[in-house]
């Protein structure tokens, strides 16, 4: 039966339990999940992991009633997405308000800055963060604080506080983080203009208003130039935009308007928020969505955390095959079958055993055959040869309870790198010798630095 790929909020699930288990653990009950462990697999496969993993999960969740406590941090974020909407239509009305205030005359381009300034800064500013993949540009301040709150927290963490930070971690960070937050942003200004450009509208079908220009600094020629440019993409939808005579009488001091050159002012000040302001946001906001979307499809779970290789080593244990008992061949009945309990840890059969600078204390199990020792360069060169014509898999033992430092991950990377297959990484321990758990995902973390698949660490 084919498994099935999961959802991004499946994945998101994962994690919360993953961070409460990892701190509360001792908060949960497990017997709904007994029933999940040990399964025989022929082969490692992160689809058919992940999917026991989820079945797990949801016998967790029901068994502990952790379903409002886990789904909790959505509906805040939720709420506080609305609430910023809320905020951007008040402030989109007000700037519109404020620019117009109560006078009858209208400077166009003090109005169009005020409703497109902002947002065409904070606009560069998330382009320049997207196309040089600065976080602080692209994901806005407010993410920055949501993301730094969690980890400041002082009072003893709860069940509820960590399933917020795991989905703070996994759905406000790295790459959806970034592009959930991008959509909000542009959701943001996109209200915050059609608010604007709605009450603008509203006060110009109540009242009559005169449009006037004026610099200081610039030329006389450089607004009348800059209204025929940002003009001639609105001319070609349609939109009647001022000529010059009606852009030169429009400067201040040069009298009443009539009704044509009040007309086109205003088709220009509506074209231009919708043309240089709406239509951008409303593009760069579907394509967020998009890449949302397509990035958490792209979402994986971290599987050297020390969490997933423990699980991995319980849910995906390896398959035995059956043997025959107690064979009766005078009985004409057909001899039963047993199968063997799976092992939890997958130690590959007829591995060649290197050990990484282990100290004689350290005990390999009694299935395996350590070849050799690596302590200096011609052990090393001579591990090399002997690899070279082995065709079966390669097994690492490291001393798990040692901080792995650079020398030892350089000689690890080599001999992946002459090794014909992915080799094997067993983190081994003293008898009466206790391995932290920062220890340990530190050899985790070198597994992935060397190129060594999760589903290859094994602890023992």
């Amino acid at each position: 039966m084919p498994v099935k790929k999961h959802s991004f909020s499946d994945l998101v699930r994962i994690e919360q339990l993953r961070k409460i288990e990892s701190e509360k653990g001792e908060d949960l009950t497990y017997a709904g999940i007994k029933n999940t462990e040990g399964i025989a697999y022929n082969g490692f496969s992160y689809l058919e992991f992940i999917d026991r993993l989820n079945q797990r999960a949801k016998h967790l969740i029901q068994e502990n009633a952790l379903d409002s406590v886990l789904l909790q941090p959505q509906k805040q974020y939720n709420q506080a997405r609305w609430i910023c909407l809320v905020i951007a239509v008040l402030l989109g009305g007000l700037a519109a308000s404020q620019a117009v205030s109560e006078s009858v005359i209208l400077n166009i381009y003090w109005l169009l800055a005020v409703l497109l300034g902002f947002n065409t800064i904070s606009l560069l500013l998330w382009i320049c963060g997207i196309t040089f993949n600065l976080q602080s540009l692209s994901s806005g301040i407010v993410a920055q604080l949501a993301c730094w709150l969690p980890y400041r927290r002082k009072t003893e963490p709860t069940v509820a506080s960590l399933a917020s930070l795991a989905w703070w971690e996994s759905c406000l960070t790295g790459l959806v983080g970034k592009w959930r937050i991008s959509v909000m942003t542009h959701q943001f200004w996109f209200v915050y203009l059609v608010a604007g450009l709605i009450l603008l509208i509203l006060l110009m079908l109540a009242k009559q208003y005169n449009f006037i220009w004026g610099t200081t600094l610039l030329p006389d020629s450089a607004l009348p130039r800059l209204t025929q440019i940002l003009g001639s993409p609105l001319e070609t939808i349609g939109l009647k935009i001022p000529d010059d005579p009606q852009t030169i009488a429009s400067r201040i001091g040069n009298g009443h308007q009539d009704t044509g050159t009040r007309t086109a002012w205003a088709n220009f000040l509506i074209g231009a928020v919708l043309f240089y302001g709406i239509l951008p946001r409303l593009l760069v906001l579907g394509f967020s969505l998009m890449m949302l979307k397509w990035s958490e499809r792209r979402f994986r779970l971290d599987l050297y955390l020390p969490y997933y290789i423990e699980l991995r080593q319980q849910l995906m244990a390896r398959a035995t095959r059956s043997e025959i008992i107690d064979a009766d061949p005078n009985a004409g009945i057909k001899p039963a079958e047993v199968v063997r309990p799976p092992e939890n840890i997958a130690i590959p059969v007829n591995a060649l055993a290197f050990g990484i600078e282990l100290d004689a204390a350290t005990q390999w199990p009694e299935s395996i055959n350590c070849r050799m020792n690596i302590v200096d360069q011609d052990t090393h060169d001579e591990a090399i040869v002997l690899m070279k014509n082995f065709n079966g898999p390669l097994l690492l033992g490291v001393a798990a309870h040692r901080l792995p430092d650079r020398g030892v991950q350089r000689l690890i990377k080599d001999l992946v790198d002459n090794g014909r297959a992915k080799p094997w990484l067993i983190l081994l321990n003293k008898p009466s010798t206790a391995v932290t758990s920062s220890r340990e995902f530190s050899w985790f973390r070198l597994a992935e630095s060397c190129g060594i698949p999760a589903e290859h660490v094994i602890t023992r």
